[in-house]
């Protein structure tokens, strides 16, 4: 909550290094906002609570929690199977298994659950961008 990607991390990133702090919010941006606006058969939903539920629980996991946001919202939108699946995958990826891949959302397309790890892996890929330049920021002051 003290220190997020929007107000900290990117301007620390495009000091040290021009134009990477660009380079990564827009492979972050791109990955949170891909949608077809489809859930298993349904079309035309809004998929946009879920993909911050996701994001936001694989920070939490890691240990960042923003002020702003509802967690009861995990809860109602993350299964528990899928919750397991994305805490494996992005604390212990070596223990991932295809029982615990097909044990969450039976009845999605392979598609979905392929944009479910891309989601997973760039949140943890932020969250530990967060905790580097946060040190650095403590370094440096």
């Amino acid at each position: 909550q003290d220190y997020s990607w929007e107000d900290h991390g990117y301007s620390l990133i495009n000091r040290l290094y021009p134009d990477v702090g660009q380079l990564l919010d827009e492979k972050f941006q791109v990955v949170y906002n891909l949608t077809y606006n489809t859930i298993a058969m349904h079309c035309g939903v809004d998929t946009s609570m879920l993909r911050r539920a996701i994001w936001n629980y694989v920070h939490c996991v890691f240990g960042i929690r923003y002020d702003d946001y509802d967690y009861g919202e995990v809860n109602q939108l993350l299964e528990r199977n899928l919750k397991i699946y994305i805490k494996t995958v992005a604390c212990y990826p070596e223990k991932t298994t295809k029982q615990i891949y097909t044990q969450f959302w039976r009845h999605f397309k392979h598609s979905e659950k392929v944009h479910i790890n891309l989601l997973l892996l760039e949140a943890r890929m932020q969250a530990a961008l967060l905790y580097a330049l946060r040190a650095v920021t403590r370094y440096m002051t």
